[in-house]
């Protein structure tokens, strides 16, 4: 199973569908679960927050809706991709392509700090986790950082604050590609260069 993180930068690209369609195919092979970011839903978020002055705890929870929020849209896109509900139906396995859709149930896991510095990026590392995944993807608008530490990646603002921390506690085989590699992620996956990446 390959758990594949999609950042919110995808959400006005024409790249979001060519990364579907590419995970369609693939998951022909075996099971992919989508973990979509939160995109312009997460960004609404922030405005709200520095209007209201609401907590950090509300912030999160109104993020991890942003997240379902845009993985509802990806299964509108691509109809097979089918609505993955996980922790609330912990009995469920993914079948082929899966999009997570997080809920309040995420509140409850100890692992997870209700604050900015967990997105998107730490949640698809705790649900790689969860499911035993064998690797987990993480598609940025951004380019390939072949050779980068979890740590010079957090500081450049790629991944968020708390996946080095976390990755620590429950390390998944991890790599960060850019939105241009869906054109190379068969042969990728196929001579496993995705297990050589997160240190």
């Amino acid at each position: 199973m390959i758990v594949v993180k999609l950042g919110g930068s995808l959400y006005q690209k024409p790249e979001l569908k060519l990364w579907l369609a590419t995970l369609s195919k693939l998951s022909k092979q075996q099971p992919i679960v989508v973990v979509p970011g939160g995109g312009p839903f997460s960004d609404q978020v922030r405005a709200a927050q520095d209007l209201h002055h609401f907590s950090d705890h509300h912030a999160h929870h109104m993020a991890i809706l942003a997240m379902a929020q845009f993985g509802t849209l990806i299964t509108g896109i691509k109809p097979e991709c089918q609505p993955f509900y996980f922790p609330v139906d912990k009995t469920s396995v993914p079948n082929q392509l899966s999009v997570w859709l997080p809920d309040r149930q995420l509140l409850t896991q100890p692992l997870l700090s209700h604050s900015w510095d967990v997105t998107s990026d730490s949640l698809a590392l705790w649900l790689a986790n969860q499911l035993s995944a064998d690797q987990l993807i993480i598609v940025k608008h951004c380019q390939t950082y072949l050779h980068s530490s979890i740590s010079e990646l957090s500081k450049l603002g790629i991944i968020d604050n708390e996946f080095q921390k976390l990755f620590m506690k429950i390390p998944v085989p991890s790599q960060v590609v850019s939105t241009q590699d869906y054109q190379t992620l068969s042969e990728r996956l196929a001579d496993n260069t995705m297990a050589q990446h997160l240190k």
